[in-house]
């Protein structure tokens, strides 16, 4: 088996790969100059005439954003003429960036879901090779009062049910999370018990600065968010949440990533919020819940501890599918962390590279 790594960097795309998790080829950039916000590793047999497809979302600051594709894991590249992702004429808007792509289930494999800027969700029947507004969400009446996060207004998290087609979450900042049971047709907030906790009212039905959110198949109604002060679990698909940072030196961070195999294990990286925005401490620790979030132990070893101002966004932590599990994340000084052993040790795989914005992982053949 190889491990593929996707890293979007705020000036192209590195590929990293690996026979042994050990020692790593690192190849890039890949779009050179244009920041990499999105990418996944499409490996559903029937995605691309039955051959591992990456996407990636990259934004050039002369020709915009755009989405490109490559089936031979990227060797060459194809862009979709006139852009794989467009805002109907009639809604007065444009593209500003792709946040996240992100593939349905086996049973819809030409589906793949695109978050984008403007607030607002995309979806491809054709593996990404183009894309259609889903009006529904478009259309809700709270998306007229929603507000940017610091980032922008971006939808910037997609989560499938893993075993229902028609159920849906999303997460926008600064808006919160959206559920949808009709695959898309229509949205109602998904925020009880999620603090907002600069508002006047801090429990409101939307308007949450939700930062990241995942789930594990083998529990998909399980899930763990990432807020801008808090971290939540929610045991039936996103209908309530309740607060599980406890046992976190901080409730602030950006990124959040489970277990491919372990459902009830996660991974967050805390940061001390707004006013410093660096790991407690100045360490550099991933934090780890087995227990869906009764207690969290630290991950630190072969990490930097000392002076370690280290910052992690929202979609450069994740997990691949080996077992046992490797764990990886990319920090905004430009370095790409990774553990083959679910997070007991780490090594630097690679450095010096622009801001890290986001990585995938996958196991391939």
């Amino acid at each position: 088996m190889t491990t593929l790594l996707m890293i979007g960097t705020r000036k192209g795309l590195f590929l990293a790969r690996s026979d042994d998790r050990a020692t790593w080829s690192v190849d890039g950039p890949h779009f050179a100059m244009n920041a990499v916000y999105a990418a996944t590793i499409d490996a559903r047999p029937a995605a691309s005439g039955g051959s591992v497809r990456l996407l990636a979302g990259a934004d050039s600051e002369h020709w915009g954003p755009s989405v490109f594709r490559s089936d031979d894991l990227g060797a060459s590249w194809q862009e979709t003429e006139g852009g794989a992702i467009r805002f109907p004429a009639e809604t007065g808007a444009a593209l500003v960036r792709t946040w996240q792509l992100v593939p349905a289930g086996a049973d819809q494999p030409g589906v793949v879901w695109a978050g984008v800027e403007p607030g607002a969700l995309f979806r491809s029947d054709d593996g990404g090779e183009s894309f259609s507004l889903v009006e529904g969400l478009w259309e809700h009446p709270h998306r007229e009062r929603w507000m940017p996060g610091g980032g922008g207004l971006c939808l910037h998290t997609v989560v499938p049910h893993a075993t229902d087609p028609d159920r849906m979450l999303v997460g926008v900042s600064a808006a919160g999370v959206y559920r949808s049971d009709d695959g898309g047709k229509s949205w109602e907030a998904s925020n009880t018990g999620i603090d907002a906790w600069r508002m006047p009212d801090q429990r409101p039905e939307f308007g949450q600065c939700v930062h990241k959110f995942a789930g594990h198949p083998d529990r998909p109604d399980q899930l763990f968010l990432q807020n801008h002060g808090g971290v939540y679990r929610s045991d039936d698909f996103g209908a309530t949440w309740s607060a599980i940072g406890g046992g976190l030196p901080a409730d602030f961070g950006f990124p959040l990533a489970v277990h491919p195999h372990r459902a009830g294990t996660a991974y967050v990286y805390p940061l001390v919020k707004d006013e410093h925005r660096m790991p407690p401490d100045d360490r550099c620790r991933i934090y780890c819940t087995t227990d869906a979030g009764e207690s969290w132990e630290p991950l630190a070893d072969g990490l930097p501890q000392e002076h370690a101002y280290v910052s992690v966004l929202r979609d450069a932590l994740c997990t691949d599918d080996a077992d046992p599990a490797g764990v990886y994340f990319g920090t905004r000084s430009g370095e790409v962390f990774a553990s083959a052993n679910e997070g007991a040790s780490w090594t630097s795989i690679v450095r010096h590279l622009p801001d890290v914005l986001v990585v995938r992982a996958a196991e391939l053949p």
